[in-house]
């Protein structure tokens, strides 16, 4: 959780400083190409990206956390009997919570990208979307979920 806090800490710091050179009326959407077609005040799109930026990623360390109260057998595990064992369970459910950790980073590193992107477009008169960096981003994003969904298929499917 200390990741995530200090993540998220960063994160809000780089998009502060980031911010500086938007417009009073900030681009947000884009259609294909890259050309503008959705707009909003500077506060509002700071305010929105703030609470996507925190919020988000708290829900899910929130939700990878309930199963420290759920009964295990509405936890959804590969041998799940197994690994919620009582003589397991306690480090299992650490397992879990230290895994949705991890994934609200990867989340946090993906948002701050698009962020950047935004800034990035805003800057040219008309704004552009750098639709190529932008699927790149996506990719990196991509590739670390698969890498994170098959670490975490990987650990419940072994049976010591």
């Amino acid at each position: 959780m200390r990741l995530l806090l200090v993540t998220l800490l960063l994160a809000v710091v780089f998009v502060f400083l980031t911010a500086g050179p938007l417009p009073p009326v900030v681009a947000v959407h884009f259609a294909v190409g890259g050309a503008a077609n959705g707009f909003m005040p500077k506060a509002n799109y700071l305010r929105f990206t703030m609470a996507l930026l925190i919020g988000l990623p708290l829900l899910i360390v929130f939700f990878s956390s309930l199963t420290t109260i759920l009964p295990p057998r509405l936890i959804n595990l590969p041998n799940r009997e197994y690994w919620l064992a009582p003589e397991r369970q306690a480090d299992t459910l650490a397992y879990l919570r230290k895994h949705g950790t991890h994934f609200g980073v990867i989340l946090v590193l993906f948002l701050c990208f698009v962020h950047w992107l935004v800034v990035r477009a805003n800057t040219h008169n008309p704004p552009l979307f750098p639709e190529s960096l932008f699927f790149i981003g996506m990719a990196a994003f991509l590739v670390s979920l698969i890498a994170w969904l098959s670490g975490f298929v990987a650990h419940f499917r072994r049976r010591p």
